[in-house]
This record gives structure tokens, C-alpha cells and sequence, in this order.
């Protein structure tokens, strides 16, 4: 019971970006029903999923993260961030994903 009262504190808190990410610009989408927060900087973004789901839900997510960070951005994904930008999540988290992103010319 403990632990229920505490993941309700925690959900009920906003999120915060990575430090990389601080100052970058925040977007909120909502794709295939799951909402996400969307944080761009530069060439790359950081993607993080909110709320709660099953197992089963959160197998579509990888592929929902790559399509709410393009929807937010305007940018194209290319792959996964790299360098200083990488994700230190496992491979395959479905909570949060830093990509490259391919961004017109403005």
C-alpha cells in the first residue's frame, strides 16, 4: 500500500527534462492514445511517456515515442541519440527515449 500512495505522489509530479535537455522546448502529444512530453534541443529530443500501462500497451510505445517526438518537432527521427545526447535508459525502455532528430532548414 505504501508503495501505491508513493507512485500516486510521483505521478502526480511534472517532469522534468534530463540535464542536457534543460532550456530545451516542451511539447505535450498525445499518439495512439498515449501521452508523452516531448523536449527538443538543437538536433535532438527526449521523449518521455506518462502515465501508467500494461505490459501489453507498452509494446506499441517505441514506435509511438518515434512518432509523438515527430509530431511535436516538425523533425524527422533518424535513430537513437548519440554521444553526450545517449540515452542511459536500457535498450527497448518504454518510459523514456532520446533521439537524432533531421530537422528542415528554416
Amino acid at each position: 500500500m505504501r508503495y501505491f500512495v508513493f507512485g500516486l505522489l510521483l505521478a502526480g509530479c511534472g517532469h522534468s527534462p534530463a540535464p542536457q535537455f534543460f532550456g530545451a522546448d516542451r511539447h505535450e502529444v498525445t499518439t495512439g492514445g498515449v501521452r508523452f512530453v516531448v523536449y527538443q534541443k538543437e538536433d535532438q529530443a527526449e521523449v518521455v511517456r506518462l502515465g501508467f500501462l500494461t505490459r501489453r500497451q507498452r509494446d506499441a510505445v517505441p514506435v509511438l515515442m518515434t512518432r509523438a517526438a515527430e509530431e511535436a518537432t516538425g523533425c524527422r527521427v533518424t535513430g537513437p541519440a548519440a554521444g553526450p545526447w545517449r540515452s542511459p535508459s536500457l535498450p527497448g525502455d518504454t518510459g523514456e527515449a532520446r533521439l537524432q532528430l533531421k530537422c528542415p532548414p528554416i
